[in-house]
C-alpha cells in the first residue's frame, strides 16, 4: 500500500477516503490512535490515506482534483495566533516531558 494523501486531521482523511471509495478505489485511513496522543493540542500529520499500489496513480489524480477544488482562503490574524499558540504549547509539553524523564531517570 502507498500513501495517496497526507491529511491535516482525521476528518479530512475520511473525506478523501470517501471520495476515493466513491470512485471504486479501496482505501485505508491510518493514524486513528495517534491523533489524540497530544491531547487538546490537536496533533497533525499522523493521518494518512493509503491505497493499493495498482490504484495509486488514479488515486493521486483524484486527490489532485480534490486539492484544486478546495478553496484556499487567506487565514485571519486570529487563526494565525491560534496556530502559533498551539505550536508553543506543543514545544512546551515536549520540553516538559523531556525534563520529567531526566528528573525521574536521575532518581
Amino acid at each position: 500500500m502507498q500513501i495517496a494523501y497526507r491529511a491535516r486531521d482525521l476528518a479530512e482523511a475520511h473525506i478523501v477516503a470517501g471520495l476515493l471509495e466513491s470512485r471504486g478505489i479501496e482505501s485505508h485511513v491510518g493514524g486513528h490512535y495517534l491523533q489524540g496522543a497530544m491531547g487538546e493540542i490537536g496533533a497533525a500529520g499522523f493521518t494518512n490515506v493509503h491505497v493499493e499500489d495498482d490504484d495509486y496513480s488514479l488515486a493521486r489524480a483524484l486527490v489532485a482534483e480534490y486539492e484544486s477544488s478546495t478553496p484556499s482562503e487567506p487565514r485571519s490574524d486570529e487563526e494565525q495566533l491560534e496556530d502559533r499558540a498551539n505550536r508553543y504549547a506543543t514545544w512546551f509539553l515536549l520540553v516538559l516531558a523531556f525534563v520529567m524523564v531526566l528528573l525521574f531517570g536521575a532518581l
